[in-house]
Formats: C-alpha cells, structure tokens, sequence
C-alpha cells in the first residue's frame, strides 16, 4: 500500500501563529527555505519527513497532532448542511470540501455557524433546540448547540481541567476513598456535606454553606456530584479562565458551559487520566471492570473512554453516542472519522437502537460507513431511576466504538469474524446524505442524488436513487 501523504498547512500556520514567528524564522527553524514553507502552508505540498522531526526536536510539538484535527469533523458539518433544500442545486465536490476544511478550516466554521442562523430562524427540523418554532426565536446560535459545538471541536478533551482533576485524584495518597478526599476539600472551604432523603441529586446552599446529596442516588453518583462541587469552588478560577479563551457568544452559553467544565473534572478526577488510560489498556475496555475498578457507571467509563486524546499520551480514538428511546442523539462525540447528524436522529441501521429491547446485555456490531471505513460497535441500555415508586424512569442507549483496526484492544472484538466485508452491515450518518442506493431503512432521499419514479415499479422505496 502506498504511503499517504501528509498534508498539514492549517497546523503549521496555527503553531507559527502561536510561537508569533514569522515565515521566515519559522523556516530557518525548521530547516527549509521560505518558499518551501509557504507551499507546505497553503497544501501544496506535503510536509516532508524533516520538517516532522524539526517539529518534534525544536517545539517538542506531538507529530501525532499533525494528522488528527477538525478535518473530518468540517467535512461531515458541511457535506450535511449542503444537503439542506436550501442548496438544491449547489452541490459540491468532495475535493473541494476537503480543501476547505484543511486550507481555510476557519472559513468553514464560519460557513457553518451562519447555516446555524439561518437554520434557526426558517426551518423546522425533527431535532432542533426548543427556542424554535417561538416568535421570539433569535437568529443566533442556541446556547446549547454553542457548547456542544465547543466539546466537540476541543476533541472532547480539556488539558487544563483534565490535568487538574488529575492531580486532585492523586492528591489522595493518605490511604482515604476518593469520597472522603473529597468531603475534606470542601469542609476546608467552609462546605458542609448533608446526605439527605430527597428527589434532587444535589442541591446546594451557598448561604448556609451546605451542600445536600440524596442518599437516594447510588454511590458513584453521589461522588460524581461531590466532585462536581468540589469543581465549582476549589477549580473556579480554572474554568472561568477556560471560558474566557471559549469566548462565548452569551451568558447562557458560558453557565451552560461552566456545569459542562465542572461535569469534565468530576469524570476526570473519578478516572484519573494516566492510572485509567493503563487500567483501559490492561484489560482490553472492559467497561465492566473499569466500572468496577473507579467506582463509576458504565456511561461514565463510556464517556471517559471517548475523552482520552491527551497529546503525547493517547487512548484509542472512540466515537461515543446516548440516544433516547425516541432516537434523538442527547450525546455525542467522536475522535473516530465517524460523524454524527448535527440535525435529526442516529441511522436506525445501527445497533445502539436495539439495546432498548435487551436491557442489562452489551449488543456487538460490526459496521461499516458508506466511506468504506469498517467499526466495531457496542451498545447498551441504560437506566436511570428516579428512586421512588411511582416516579418515571429516564432510559437511554448508549454506544461506544471504534475503527476496527483497533479490534485486538477490545474484549468485545473476541470471537467476531473482521476479516471477511459480509460480516460488517451498512450504517449511515443521516438519510439525507447518505449516498447507499438500496436501503431498506430508508426514510427520506438523499438530496444529493437524482430520483428514478417508476409508477409500474414498487419495490422496498417507492423510488430508485441514481
């Protein structure tokens, strides 16, 4: 197979710009002439095996980094967002959307948030935020959609916080339970913890300085939501120093944010980084032993799972996906080339639907995207009780998986057959542009393709996709 080539312009721009050097030093640092660097920062030309080790040796910068990025994540965004009604007519190349997301990734993100406006103000879409369909609906982004769009482009890794929460945990060397570390903490900012009979899972009192945690909730809840507090006030600083940098188009957003921040230390500080990264490994993501092992639920060893992309020290890159009985995606991340539907719900082809009708059991999947690239996928249901009789239960799937080249790491890949095509079954992303021709599951056409309707013909569609 031939090598690929490397082709990183908008990284060596972004690392120029960060160090504030010039073309011409950054050149002379790196061993190349002017022009050269010029052409590798516009694309032109791929960056040579040199330039990889200069950037190793003169900015100790992770050349693992060099390959990894927003690309496939802005490729997905904005072959979705073509597929809007709006551009009939308008599509483009793959090509061309691949030059854009690599040369002026900044211009796609800005393409993308204005179809967001756009988006928000005149359609109406299955999986929209509430404040539309309202007359007061504004045509900026939903706070909600901002976050979530702020995780997702940080790879769902924070370094500072998750380094943070890191050394809290090992701050936990006297021989006490992480629990008890963390009641001391607070106690010495003048917090005091009250486990109490009540609904709410935490609930606490900045006057009287007491924080109430149900003794309802099972113990790995319990910690999280410690943790949690421990965030909001020992790690304050931190994060309103990482919400400064996000820059945050409103206050909503940026209190949206701060709970997301607080929710990344409490699951960090559980799993610590290196010790759950190693335990991971050793024993293949088992999710139950992790579970186990750091006292945490299987969606919380799940998510962690997805956020292992530190620099320098990365786990093996999982999408991770909750979806409700409904099918509406509540999470989602990927550090996979899989992308999820910004808009609208998973591809019902996929198994994470399936775990509602097999509770308590892990559902195995070998998948494969219309891009040609293979997965292995697990799903589960999970339920969330409200811990008194009468009270409804929240149920949710979640899935976690990865490409299938990382099999060997994974328990779940023992006894499934990947060497042969007709074991991986067909996914999508969304109905609308997924380019498969003759899916059963069908439901809308893609609006890439031109239709065929044979009024004398009615086979599985009631159409034929060119």
């Amino acid at each position: 197979m031939a090598t690929q080539k490397l082709y990183a312009g908008a990284k060596l721009r972004e690392l120029r710009t960060k160090l504030g050097s010039t073309q011409k030093d950054f050149a002379a640092k790196l061993g190349v002439s002017l022009p050269y660097l010029n052409q590798m920062e516009n694309n032109n030309r791929p960056v040579s095996t040199t330039v990889v080790l200069a950037l190793a040796s003169e900015f100790g910068m992770d050349v693992t980094e060099l390959s990894s990025g927003d690309s496939q994540r802005l490729i997905s965004d904005m072959r979705e967002i073509l597929a809007d009604p709006l551009f009939e007519g308008d599509t483009l190349p793959l090509a061309d959307l691949q030059l854009a997301a690599s040369n002026a990734p900044g211009l796609a993100r800005a393409f993308i948030k204005l179809h967001q406006s756009h988006r928000q103000t005149h359609e109406r879409l299955a999986y929209l935020d509430e404040a539309l369909g309202r007359e007061d609906a504004r045509a900026s982004p939903s706070p909600w959609e901002e976050v979530r769009d702020f995780f997702h482009y940080c790879d769902n890794y924070i370094d500072a916080v998750d380094r943070a929460a890191e050394h809290f945990a090992r701050g936990n060397s006297d021989g006490k339970t992480l629990k008890a570390t963390t009641i001391t903490a607070l106690t010495a900012v003048g917090i005091k913890v009250s486990f109490d009979d009540m609904a709410a899972l935490r609930r606490y009192d900045p006057d009287a300085g007491i924080l109430h945690i149900s003794s309802r909730a099972p113990q790995e809840t319990q910690l999280f939501q410690l943790l949690f507090q421990t965030a909001m006030t020992r790690q304050n600083s931190l994060l309103e120093a990482t919400l400064d940098l996000a820059r945050f188009h409103s206050g909503a957003a940026r209190d949206i944010a701060k709970i997301g921040l607080a929710n990344y230390f409490a699951g960090a500080a559980l799993m610590p980084y290196q010790t759950f990264l190693a335990k991971a490994q050793d024993c293949r993501h088992d999710l139950e032993i992790l579970a186990g092992q750091f006292g945490a639920s299987i969606e919380q060893v799940a998510h962690r799972l997805s956020t292992l992309q530190r620099p320098g020290s990365k786990g093996i890159p999982f999408f991770f996906v909750r979806v409700d009985q409904a099918g509406t995606i509540t999470k989602r991340h990927s550090a996979t080339r899989l992308q999820f539907a910004r808009f609208g719900g998973a591809c019902p082809l996929w198994n994470v639907h399936s775990a509602f009708e097999t509770p308590g059991r892990f559902l195995r999947q070998l998948a494969e995207t219309p891009d040609g690239v293979r997965y292995i996928s697990l799903a589960r249901d999970i339920s969330k009780p409200a811990g008194r009789f009468g009270a409804p239960v929240r149920r949710y799937a979640i899935s976690l998986g990865c490409e299938v080249r990382h099999a060997a790491a994974m328990v779940y890949a023992d006894g499934m057959d990947t060497s042969h095509a007709s074991a991986f079954e067909p996914i999508g992303i969304s109905c609308r542009i997924c380019d498969r021709k003759s899916c059963h599951q069908r439901s809308v056409p893609p609006l890439e393709r031109q239709l065929v309707v044979d009024p004398d013909l009615r086979d599985v569609l009631p159409y034929q996709v060119e």
